[in-house]
């Protein structure tokens, strides 16, 4: 997303000025409001696919099945974490929309939904992560199960290089991916005889509205203030990274996670 207003020199008005265009914006604003609620009826009448797959995952209990994540709720939101076997840390940027969910997992619960994230890292690295970073989100691991694959975040070796990537619903052409794994929220329903569908899934920057700080910025003057950096999140960090010497190399090219499968490239499939 381009953020014009972070280079354009701001007009000074009078109040009266800044109230005409200000009521003019509203109208947009409402019809923005208006055309989210109407796409969110139309997603409401996706059909559904059932899930046949016996998927087994490990967890702070042990094992679970993906009825177990529902816990006693109908609806579950995963959260596709990039964090992948071998990785030393999760992902920056899948870290950032974690730190969002912690406070709404009541509220979602009042509304029978449940809500995890999964990673194809083994759980005692998800558990180390998990505890440096703070986090009661439940967390999973897909690693050993076809999840990851079967809603198309995570890739091997052989199909980065053959263009066998199907991510965001496209095929994507050879070598186009920094890392492996790519984030994305799928969401299931469970039917009274314990049934469960796949009702919807986003990725790349379908996730974006779950970012909530991106929402806040996007009120302020400069906005967003990617534009001038070699890949949009170039300076997010880790929550626990932000230090007194925090500094954003605005040329700075995506660095993979290390232990990451990675080939060089800057923008990833975040568009």
């Amino acid at each position: 997303m381009k953020n014009s207003s972070a280079t354009i020199s701001p007009r000074i008005v009078p109040r009266a000025d800044w109230l005409a265009a200000r009521r003019v914006l509203l109208q947009r604003e409402k019809e923005l409001t208006h055309l989210r609620d109407a796409v969110s009826a139309e997603r409401r009448t996706l059909p559904w696919v059932k899930i046949d797959s016996p998927y087994v995952f490990a967890g702070p209990h042990g094992v679970a099945t993906l009825a177990d994540l529902f816990g006693d709720r109908t609806q579950l939101v995963v959260y596709h974490f990039m964090f992948g076997p071998g990785w030393e840390e999760g992902c920056q940027s899948c870290s950032m929309l974690m730190d969002h969910i912690g406070g709404l997992l009541p509220h979602l619960r009042a509304r029978s939904t449940a809500l995890a994230a999964v990673s194809r890292a083994t759980w005692p690295e998800i558990e180390a992560f998990q505890r440096r970073m703070g986090w009661s989100v439940p967390w999973v691991s897909s690693h050993g199960n076809d999840f990851n694959r079967d809603f198309q975040v995570s890739f091997t070796r052989d199909d980065m290089d053959a263009g066998r990537v199907t991510y965001n619903f496209e095929t994507l052409p050879p070598g186009p991916l920094p890392v492996e794994e790519l984030p994305g929220i799928s969401v299931f329903a469970r039917d009274r005889d314990g049934q469960i569908f796949h009702t919807y899934s986003t990725y790349a920057r379908g996730c974006d509205p779950m970012l909530g700080i991106y929402q806040w910025l996007d009120l302020t003057p400069k906005g967003r203030d990617e534009d001038d950096l070699a890949h949009p999140m170039a300076w997010v960090r880790h929550h626990d990274r932000y230090d007194a010497d925090y500094r954003v190399d605005p040329a700075a090219p995506y660095q993979p996670p290390r232990g990451a499968i990675s080939r060089p490239c800057c923008s990833g499939a975040g568009t």
